[in-house]
């Protein structure tokens, strides 16, 4: 197996709590996907992936669930404009998830599109995200 890079923001800084809220933890596997998980979210959302989805790369359906990519991208959209990005559009959001049944994410690092992703809602680019690249 490879190598997993677990990242979380809370209390206002990388390093925080996950248990915080408003917080954000964005574990990268392989530099292939990336599972991002955010609180407070609508019950049933807070959870989505970047690059591939885990039950597509692992070729297993019991990997992930599957996930709701408009209600995740309104969602996140919305916690963006509580930590005070308030230019986010959830389309914009939309445009980095991992789709269902992807060959051929858009960022060839999921490190890339993880750091599209923070930069969009006005969150620092912690150093660890670009480590986890080069392991």
């Amino acid at each position: 197996m490879g190598s997993t890079e677990t990242l979380t923001w809370g209390g206002g800084a990388w390093g925080g709590d996950p248990a915080d809220e408003p917080s954000l933890t964005v574990e990268v596997h392989d530099s292939d996907l990336a599972t991002v998980t955010y609180r407070p979210a609508p019950e049933g959302l807070g959870r989505f992936y970047l690059g591939f989805q885990p039950r597509d790369y692992y070729d297993d359906p019991a990997e992930s669930a599957p996930v709701d990519l408009e209600a995740e991208a309104a969602a996140f959209a919305a916690w963006a404009e509580g930590i005070g990005a308030d230019d986010v559009r959830p389309s914009e959001v939309r445009a980095l998830l991992a789709e269902e049944g992807v060959e051929d994410p858009p960022d060839v690092f999921v490190e890339e599109t993880v750091d599209r992703l923070l930069r969009l809602v006005g969150l620092p680019v912690p150093d660890g995200l670009h480590d986890a690249e080069l392991g």
